[in-house]
């Protein structure tokens, strides 16, 4: 094990410096039990001390326990309390927005799990994963690369989101990023100045508000409806509108055909950026999907921006975004400032997963089996007079608004998200975000049967006091 110690001439026995420095690592787990130390001669050469300073501080040690001696094996360290590391606390202090930018409160896991967000591990081919990760890492990638990512992976995706979105993008338009919430990064970056307005829609994904408080821009919140964000509500001092179309998030509903193109118009009359997230529009059980506003833009104010987080598996970390031409450079160069590139081997796996068609046959495997499970959730919440499901065909999480004086208080082991946790101003919201990627067939029915008895009626009122 090598050792970092620092010696102080004047400041005391070198011995005892040699002791103390060692304690303090064990103390502190980074000298582990078990491990060996380096032999007194070889620490006393490197220190360039004798080496009877060095046995001296063994022999210490040994004494208290710290270090064990094994004759013919060398010198290692005993079972001994670790007391834990702590940085300084220090007098620095992070700028605004920073210290006010904290994440609701998380669900913790449960049996009967219902959080969103998360795909389904056990449907994922893992087996045939590593088999094409472990063709990529026998040959060879090395050095940096590109930091628009693989050029085999660009190919893919812009072949696959064209067949099954209609997405209009070459492979030079598309960026590889680590997952979307990094593209939603580089596009701030490049596009969001200091107290510009960006808006989002209300309630929607607060890690994307988040986000664009934290690159210095002012977040106004654009309240939606059945049919999307209310155009009319956007503030006409907005230069960038964050939307999920598609499948809007956490509600559930698509922007209808008219909605997009007044928000289309609307872009292109105050000259705004619009993000399209389209973060799980893959599994879909009804409905045909409608045509992405990347597809529909005609003055190049849209940036797509897409994941397979959502679709494969969250570690992953893999996504993308196709810009207009005119941002591709800068969004380049912002990417390769940020971390250069991403993980090579696995975006040539991707690739070769999309083009052997594995892709497209574990979404249809997948949308099978999420759409086993959309089906009960469904009815079971348009059939409970205390709630107000919102109409959904699509991803993988169901919302629900609480009826009038109905409240929700989960029984143990259900794990449900509350659609106030997406609401960031004005008056909340009442009501359940119910994903299914994460709970398994079986388990749904007694999930929902605790989800029912996790909801409460307002009381009935009293009968009227008697007059005497």
């Amino acid at each position: 094990m090598d050792v970092h110690i620092t010696l102080h001439e004047g400041r005391g026995n070198l011995a005892a410096q040699v002791y103390r420095q060692l304690m303090d690592a064990i103390l502190d787990g980074r000298l582990r039990s078990g491990e060996r130390l380096p032999p007194t001669r070889e620490l006393a050469r490197r220190l360039d001390i004798s080496r009877n300073t060095v046995a001296l501080a063994y022999d210490r040690l040994v004494a208290d326990g710290f270090l064990v001696g094994r004759a013919g094996a060398g010198t290692f360290v005993s079972a001994a309390p670790v007391r834990g590391r702590a940085a300084p606390k220090g007098v620095i202090r992070p700028r605004a927005p920073w210290p006010d930018l904290s994440p609701p409160p998380q669900v913790p896991p449960a049996r009967y799990d219902f959080r969103v967000g998360m795909p389904d591990p056990r449907l994922f081919p893992m087996q045939t994963w590593r088999r094409l990760v472990a063709r990529e890492l026998r040959a060879g990638i090395g050095g940096y690369a590109d930091p628009a990512g693989h050029p085999a992976l660009r190919e893919a995706i812009s072949r696959h989101i064209g067949l099954s979105r209609s997405v209009d993008a070459g492979p030079g338009d598309v960026l590889i990023t680590n997952g979307a919430q990094q593209a939603l990064d580089l596009i701030g970056r490049v596009l969001i100045e200091p107290g510009a307005c960006v808006a989002v829609e209300e309630p929607g994904y607060w890690p994307a508000r988040l986000l664009f408080r934290s690159l210095g821009a002012r977040v106004a919140t654009v309240p939606v409806d059945a049919e999307g964000i209310d155009v009319a509500a956007i503030p006409g001092a907005a230069r960038v509108v964050y939307v999920t179309p598609s499948h809007q998030f956490p509600l559930g509903t698509p922007m209808s055909p008219a909605r997009r193109a007044a928000l289309l118009a609307w872009a292109e009359r105050r000259r705004a950026v619009l993000i399209e997230d389209d973060y799980d529009s893959e599994f879909r059980f009804g409905e045909r999907p409608l045509a992405p506003l990347q597809s529909l833009d005609r003055a190049g104010r849209v940036i797509y921006v897409g994941s397979f987080s959502k679709t494969l598996l969250p570690m992953l970390r893999l996504g993308f975004l196709v810009a207009p031409a005119s941002l591709a450079p800068a969004l380049r160069t912002a990417k390769q400032l940020s971390d250069w590139h991403g993980e090579l081997p696995a975006q040539a796996a991707l690739a070769r997963f999309i083009d052997e068609g594995l892709l497209a046959r574990h979404i249809r495997k997948a949308t099978r089996e999420y759409a086993a499970r959309h089906a009960p959730i469904a009815e079971a919440l348009a059939t409970d007079e205390r709630l107000r499901p919102v109409p959904s065909s699509a991803g993988l999480h169901l919302c629900a608004r609480l009826a009038p004086g109905v409240s929700f208080e989960p029984a143990p082991g259900l794990a449900v998200e509350r659609l106030e946790a997406y609401c960031a101003e004005g008056a909340p919201q009442p009501g359940l975000v119910l994903g299914y990627g994460g709970i398994t067939r079986d388990l749904v029915p007694e999930g929902l049967r605790l989800l029912r008895r996790s909801l409460r009626m307002p009381a009935a009122p009293g009968p009227p006091a008697s007059v005497t």
